[in-house]
């Protein structure tokens, strides 16, 4: 499991490392354009189960640290689907690797 560490407090949100990567891709497309964003995920059941939100911003600090040494395979659907939600009025909302992929490679 990767994990993305935000802002100063060290905020870590734990993904696969798969899902991390196409994270990756989505949310520094965005911020490099200096797009401020809504990112909203489901938790985990061991932590609570509920949703999580928080804003992306350029400013604040961010860090994707990976599990494994290798990089994932990308899926273009996938970071298709995920730049469309980052791109609506409600923000990025992460969502499985859509196709018959899915289910070999997990998700959150």
């Amino acid at each position: 499991m990767g994990k993305l560490l935000y802002g100063s407090s060290s905020m870590e949100v734990e993904f696969d490392d798969r899902a991390l990567m196409h994270l990756q891709i989505v949310i520094s497309a965005k911020l490099r354009r200096q797009e401020c964003f809504v990112f909203s995920w489901r938790d985990a059941f061991d932590v609570g189960d509920g949703r999580s939100s928080i804003w992306m911003h350029s400013s604040i600090p961010l860090y994707f640290r990976y599990f494994g040494s290798r990089i994932p395979a990308i899926n273009r659907e996938w970071i298709e689907a995920l730049t469309i939600s980052a791109n609506s009025p409600g923000g990025l909302h992460f969502s499985d690797e859509p196709g018959a992929n899915a289910a070999a490679h997990g998700g959150r």
